[in-house]
């Protein structure tokens, strides 16, 4: 398990020139935007207009802060994204604009290499102590807001607001957490095509 510290994240522009995002996690360790496998981070989004397109990845949104956006996909009908919303998935090669609903907002962007890798994006609330099942091999815990503290195997550590938990042997281990926090949970799986 590693604790990556919100004043560690890397800051880095937008594929598309148009904003700033921060890294949470890549990997590989140090991969560009043409080269992760996967990929985890925050932007914030203060204009309407179009997301970077990103070749052969699957993507997850959820909001964070702000009043929403809503989200024009190529192929569907116009989605309001908020902050009580459920995480988005949808193909990150392909057309999609945003809208902001009323000033900006904070989101956070979850993306892997569809050949190889597939993910879940969960939200989850901590009030007092939860258990927090880590059911796919590399797992990463987000603390959004709040503070926790957690323990496994005899490891022990706790998070603040912007900290993450990066855990890289987590299948089918629990997490045991203790606090109150507003958390979102990345699990990553090897799909068919890489294990095969």
């Amino acid at each position: 398990m590693r604790i990556l510290l919100a004043a560690d994240h890397k800051r880095m522009p937008w594929k598309n020139g148009g904003g700033e995002t921060v890294e949470i996690a890549v990997s590989p360790e140090d991969a560009g935007l043409a080269g992760f496998d996967w990929r985890v981070s925050m932007a914030t989004v203060a204009a309407d207009g179009p997301f970077s397109i990103f070749p052969g990845i699957d993507r997850t949104l959820a909001i964070l802060a702000g009043n929403g956006m809503e989200l024009d996909i190529e192929g569907g009908a116009p989605v309001l994204l908020t902050v009580a919303s459920e995480p988005l998935a949808f193909p990150a090669d392909i057309p999609v604009t945003a809208k902001l609903q009323d000033g900006a907002i904070t989101d956070l962007n979850v993306m892997t290499r569809r050949d190889g890798l597939t993910h879940r994006l969960s939200r989850i609330d901590i009030d007092g102590a939860k258990r927090v099942p880590l059911p796919s091999p590399t797992c990463l815990l987000l603390c959004h807001r709040g503070r926790l503290s957690f323990r496994r195997d005899g490891e022990a550590g706790a998070l603040a607001p912007g900290d993450a938990l990066l855990i890289d042997d987590a299948a089918a281990a629990t997490l045991e957490t203790d606090g109150e926090a507003r958390c979102y949970l990345v699990e990553i799986t090897a799909s068919r095509a890489r294990t095969g």
